[in-house]
């Protein structure tokens, strides 16, 4: 578990990995959400296929960012 550890706050321009993954899955919750904001408004339309992959990248990527995140107290 120590690795893991190192992984998740190794310091990348003075903020740790773990917060990285956490600012890449807010934006790709942000993508996620704004797909079907913008086919519901009929501004844009955008097949579900987009957005069921950005909700599986996201999950994806918040499951990295918590494993990195927890791993201090395990």
């Amino acid at each position: 578990m120590e690795w893991i550890q190192n992984i998740g706050y190794y310091m990348i321009w003075g903020l740790p990995v773990a917060g990285y993954f956490g600012i890449i899955t807010f934006v790709f919750l942000l993508a996620t959400a704004t797909t079907m904001f913008l086919t519901r408004r009929r501004i844009v339309i955008i097949h579900v296929k987009y957005h069921k992959t950005l909700a599986y990248i996201t999950i994806s990527v918040a499951t990295l960012h918590l494993i990195l995140a927890v791993s201090i107290y395990l």
